[in-house]
């Protein structure tokens, strides 16, 4: 079996029976074909059958002489290990010549996070005078009330808003649905948006179900929200580097540093593993300072 076949059959395999996104399946395929590139730079003809462990330890060789980083380097070693395991699954090879590939360790980086009074400079910045203003603000308050992925947001439906239940249905990683409460002010701002979205001569027929449209009546896409985020950001002053999964990371923060359990905060971002969830229980340094200097005898 070939690269191009073998990479196919890959790419079938997480589409039909892993539910993976499409942009999750690009990365894969991406992962994969650094290394078809490599053996091709190498003038190199092994099929992906005959790689072997060497192989690979020169490969992640090369790519860190490119000046990769220890997060590129582990991404695209996970994707080989994925391709490998598939091949394995499917009889095509007997042993997994990356099983012994070890990835580069990685520091925890903690996300950016914003202050409540942060988000409300974000949203003052908007021009609600634009025809656009209404959804914009619409849309800062729904990723920050529910805590959205950016894919989940551009792809919510009006048939999934419940408001007097006060929850929407969210469809995240794998199709997985879930259930998010949704705050009276985000249910506010849709709503008000909604008289605006009414009123659009042209919506496009397959985006008639999609809250968030753009002035052509079609659904938006994911560049057009961090580019509206980049330019609020900007207006507001914010130095820091912030995207749509800023207020994502906002919302989970400000929750358990509210008290939030760990386990409803996992719920609500759809995260399958807690200790993804865990990386938000960090704790100001200065707060744990001010802790001791209060309260213990020596200080």
């Amino acid at each position: 079996m070939d690269w191009n076949t073998a990479i196919k059959e890959f790419k079938n395999y997480l589409k039909l029976e892993r539910s993976l996104s499409g942009n999750s399946v690009m990365a894969y395929e991406s992962d994969i074909q650094k290394f078809v590139s490599y053996l091709e730079i190498k003038k190199s003809n092994l099929l992906p059958i005959q790689a072997g462990i060497n192989d690979f330890k020169d490969f992640i060789e090369w790519i860190n002489s490119l000046g990769l980083s220890a997060r590129s380097q582990a991404r695209i070693i996970s994707g080989l290990k994925a391709f490998y395991k598939f091949l394995l699954m499917e009889d095509l090879i007997d042993t997994d010549p990356t099983k012994l590939l070890e990835s580069p360790k990685l520091g925890r980086k903690l996300p950016e996070v914003l202050s409540i009074e942060e988000i409300d400079e974000v949203i003052s910045a908007i021009d609600l005078s634009l025809p656009e203003g209404q959804r914009n603000k619409a849309i800062i308050e729904t990723l920050y009330s529910c805590g959205l992925r950016v894919s989940e947001l551009i792809n919510l439906r009006i048939t999934n808003l419940f408001f007097d239940e006060g929850f929407i249905k969210v469809v995240g990683k794998g199709s997985k649905e879930r259930l998010v409460p949704i705050g009276q002010k985000a249910i506010r701002e849709i709503t008000l948006y909604f008289q605006y979205r009414n009123l659009m001569p042209n919506i496009d027929k397959t985006s008639e179900n999609i809250v968030f449209l753009n002035r052509r009546g079609k659904q938006l896409t994911r560049v057009m929200i961090f580019t509206i985020i980049k330019t609020l950001a900007e207006k507001a002053q914010i130095k820091k580097n912030i995207s749509p999964h800023t207020f994502r990371h906002s919302f989970a923060t400000h929750l358990i540093d509210g008290g939030a359990d760990l386990r409803a905060v996992q719920e609500m971002l759809g995260h399958e593993s807690i200790l993804t969830t865990e990386i938000y229980t960090h704790i100001d340094r200065e707060y744990l300072r001010d802790a001791i200097i209060q309260f213990h005898p020596r200080a």
